[in-house]
């Protein structure tokens, strides 16, 4: 059985933690010690919409949007980032165009909105701000996706997304048939059109690579990484594969991760390419984001929220805006609402940098 020992403390204090043994191995690990934040807001909550990822969006006429997907409500909905107010929600139940089944995933690139759909076992495009869907893809490859990850490159959208597919009785199945778990899809837009086409999927079948139970993922191009949560029970780590979809050797080991690792995040700095991962370990009562070192995957430290809890998705901005003015993070707090986190408490209360310069 885990024992959990927190106090909650203000930012920049610290929680000494005792010794607990974990129920899958015979380690027994120090939890490492984390500052509480308090959070500069937190959305309107309705636990019934199942809130599940966000993701950030700032438009050229000075929109600043958190769009988070609602799996049970079948929608997405759009907060105002600077303040969380709700702004609107767009989608409904359905499997035509603009329509959604079990929304997981989305990401944010250029003015699109990329959404995972579970049930739909695809992936749909919508511009921004309009919210105008612009198609689909995926349905033919996908069995039960989760998350995504995508860049622009070669001239075309590179996106990577999990497919957490199960035996017919929803067990796991055996680790031989795992080769699939995550699919490289590339696509373009033009004329308000989508053409993608199915790279390649992939998951080590054997050794410590295999990836038994997946959700998260995040790409890091200049690192040649996908870094990919591992939320197994026997697992709980995040494993390190390349872009060509080979485990590196590499595993940020599960003593970082009491609970399920979840949400990743990149804050990064282009002309160095130093930065930051910040990683979910989900909990429901001590929730914690554990930070690492982008270069080196070195652990720098964790935080956790006064309020923050049971965090799946996780997203990031490093703009100035509003009240943050080195960006801020949108964690998921409980299935029912986001919160926010301002990066410049972060950096104070961790002693990491709060911008590039």
């Amino acid at each position: 059985m885990i024992l959990l020992w927190l106090t909650i403390l203000l930012v920049g204090c610290k929680s000494k933690e005792k010794p607990v043994e974990n129920s899958g191995s015979e380690s027994r690990f120090v939890i490492p010690e984390i500052a509480v934040i308090k959070e500069t807001f937190s959305t309107l909550r309705n636990e019934s919409d199942n809130v599940d990822s966000p993701a950030v969006w700032h438009g050229k006429d000075g929109q600043h949007w958190v769009l988070a997907t609602a799996k049970e409500s079948d929608i997405i909905i759009v907060y105002d980032a600077a303040t969380g107010e709700k702004l609107k929600t767009f989608g409904k139940t359905g499997k035509a165009l603009g329509e959604l089944d079990r929304p997981n995933g989305i990401a944010v690139i250029d003015d699109y909105a990329i959404v995972v759909e579970r049930d739909n076992h695809r992936i749909q495009v919508f511009s921004l701000p309009d919210l105008k869907p612009m198609g689909f893809f995926g349905e033919k490859e996908l069995k039960l996706p989760y998350g995504l990850t995508v860049d622009f490159h070669d001239s075309k959208y590179q996106l990577f997304v999990t497919d957490n597919y199960e035996m017919p009785d929803e067990s796991l199945p055996p680790a031989d048939s795992l080769g699939h778990r995550v699919h490289h899809f590339s696509f373009s837009i033009s004329s308000n059109q989508i053409e993608a086409s199915h790279m390649n999927a992939f998951g080590a079948t054997s050794g410590e690579g295999v990836l038994f139970k997946v959700e998260s993922i995040l790409m890091d191009r200049e690192y040649n990484r996908l870094l990919i949560a591992d939320e197994y029970e026997m697992q709980r780590n995040v494993k390190v594969y390349d872009l060509n979809g080979k485990y590196s050797g590499k595993t940020i080991p599960h003593q970082y991760f009491f609970y399920e690792p979840e949400g990743i995040v990149l804050w990064e700095c282009t002309e160095d390419m130093s930065g930051y991962y910040v990683m979910t370990d989900q909990g429901k009562i001590n929730n914690t984001f554990q930070v690492f070192d982008r270069k080196t995957l070195e652990y720098i430290g964790g935080f956790g929220g006064q309020i923050t809890r049971n965090t799946d998705g996780l997203a990031i901005t490093q703009k100035d805006f509003g009240p943050f003015k080195n960006g801020a993070l949108y964690p998921v707090h409980d299935d029912g609402s986001l919160t926010a986190i301002s990066w410049d408490d972060v950096a104070k209360a961790l002693n990491t940098r709060k911008n590039c310069q």
